[in-house]
């Protein structure tokens, strides 16, 4: 009999569904107190399961008094409460359940547009007020005008296909979506500027990521078409908000529906909290009956096939096979999504890839080590918790074609992973990774040229024609930064260089643009490999 601990007020159906399989108990402990991490630590020991929310915080230190825990369950996408390293480390599975509140956090967005073009909140409030002011709350219609979608996941295209059922012309943005994926939801993919300068109203579904930050600020609000509305229900960092309140007190922007806040919940004095052009929800996006009811009823579906049967589902942490073929993976996981990572972080738009096995590697289960490489290629532009079974789906929603072929051994390599982006004309377009003594990775190819390289940590990618001084002046750079450089791999072909420059801390652009003002350097781009 195993045993499974339900916190944070999940849905019922998660119990019921555990203990209709007669072979797993489950404790529901809702209590506030056990939520702190040192007094659940007291209390988890016994547990095989702990299915969870937002609200209970998994630790380290948690997880080293829990001996007997096998899987992790969030009821819901994001997994920033659990220490996946750790959980990682211990061989606990840790499950989400994505997809279950898509639809709840699109229509949302579909109902704060509707309440935004009618004023529906501020006519509610001046009535209560005793007031009549039809003429003044007076709003637009939504019929026949623009809608851009910065950002066509999940959320994004439901929010398409509704707002197409609502006679809305339907335009976005997506550097990482094909235009023939884009074609098949009857979406027309365009420039992030057109999209600003033609769009009536504006939703933005994007991750939090480092590009993503005040993405909408001054000068991108400048961009917008005179009257725009902005919709936010995605993620709070990615408005600038005092340049949002100039732009809606200048009257260059109509209108806003926010849900989501940099700091939540906000605070209350900031001008944008009071400004009558803007309307609030607080983090409502996912909060319906219907989708807690949905992500309950998987990660409870998705740990009784763990603890009954081994079968993983949407683990953000551990690869779909069995224990004894993974202690052999193990190594080309690692180098796998290491080499996606660096070609993600390189070359950032949306292609077709090749992944040539050869040798050892191909006489293994390839399919995983492909999650992995896309696994990194996808981790360098996507918010959600890509893992190696959800990664090749993801890849097919976003119109990657991936093609896989095995092959004969490379002379003196027992064993090599080759990728290649199509279709690009950004360079370099390839790399080449080995495992070296049965578990270092090694990239070993970049581009055309060849070279010999650890992949790990913050690492500076040099192109360059390839002439004396290049090391010198790299050097000189990085040392008057204060930045110490861990190994300089240089390999050349013909007239031209690639550097890998791998370095103690990472560098701030200042200093990578200084590094390109370099005589004879080609391109500079900084990568993280972890």
């Amino acid at each position: 009999m195993y045993k499974v601990m339900i916190r944070d007020n999940m849905s019922p159906v998660a119990k019921e569904i555990l203990e209709a399989t007669g072979r797993i108990e489950v404790v529901v402990d809702n209590d506030k107190a056990t939520s702190d991490p040192d007094v659940l630590a007291g209390l988890i020991g016994e547990f095989d399961g702990l299915a969870v929310r937002s609200g209970t915080k998994v630790t380290k230190a948690l997880l080293e008094s829990a001996p007997n825990l096998k899987v992790i369950g969030r009821a819901g996408i994001g997994v920033d409460n659990i220490d996946l390293e750790a959980a990682t480390r211990k061989g606990i599975v840790v499950m989400n359940a994505p997809g279950g509140n898509t639809v709840t956090t699109g229509e949302h967005t579909i109902s704060m547009m509707m309440a935004l073009a009618r004023n529906i909140p501020q006519a509610t409030a001046s009535l209560r007020a005793g007031k009549w002011e039809k003429k003044k709350l007076g709003g637009v219609e939504i019929t026949g005008k623009t809608l851009g979608i910065v950002g066509l996941g999940h959320i994004g295209r439901v929010v398409a296909e509704r707002a197409r059922g609502l006679r809305m012309k339907v335009i976005a943005f997506d550097p990482y979506v094909s235009q023939e994926a884009a074609a098949k939801m009857d979406v027309r993919l365009v420039r992030y500027e057109e999209l600003l300068a033609t769009s009536d109203f504006i939703t933005l579904h994007v991750p939090r990521l480092k590009e993503t930050v005040n993405m909408i600020n001054a000068e991108t609000l400048a961009q917008m078409k005179p009257g725009v509305r902005l919709i936010n229900c995605s993620r709070g960092e990615v408005i600038h908000l005092d340049d949002l309140y100039e732009a809606l007190e200048s009257g260059h922007v109509a209108g806003a529906a926010i849900d989501v806040f940099p700091k939540e919940p906000p605070d209350a004095s900031l001008p944008i909290m009071q400004h009558p052009k803007v309307i609030f929800t607080p983090h409502l996006g996912a909060s319906t009956g219907e989708a807690q009811v949905n992500v309950a009823r998987m990660i409870a579906e998705q740990m009784t096939g763990y603890l009954l049967d081994g079968v993983i589902t949407n683990a953000v942490n551990f690869p779909s096979v069995s224990m004894e073929e993974m202690a052999r993976l193990r190594p080309y996981l690692t180098l796998a999504e290491k080499m996606g990572a660096m070609m993600g972080q390189l070359v950032r738009s949306v292609h077709d890839v090749t992944i040539d096995y050869c040798g050892e590697v191909a006489t293994l289960a390839t399919r995983p080590v492909t999650h992995a490489l896309l696994k990194g290629l996808l981790g360098a532009f996507t918010h959600k918790p890509i893992n190696y079974v959800n990664a090749r789906a993801i890849a097919a929603e976003k119109g990657i074609g991936i093609r896989e072929t095995v092959s004969q051994s490379e002379e003196a390599f027992s064993s090599l992973i080759k990728l290649k982006l199509e279709g690009t004309d950004e360079k370099p377009d390839e790399i080449w990774g080995t495992i070296y003594e049965k578990k270092y990775p090694r990239f070993i190819r970049i581009g055309d040229v060849y070279l010999d390289a650890i992949p790990e940590g913050a690492m500076i990618v040099i192109q360059n024609i390839d002439k004396p001084g290049v090391i010198g002046h790299v050097g000189t750079v990085l040392g008057c930064h204060n930045i110490n450089i861990g190994r300089f791999q240089l390999g050349r072909r013909e007239d031209h260089a690639v550097c890998l420059v791998n370095i103690d801390t990472p560098a701030d652009e200042a200093v990578l643009e200084e590094i390109r003002s370099l005589p004879i350097i080609l391109s500079v781009r900084q990568v993280d490999l972890g």
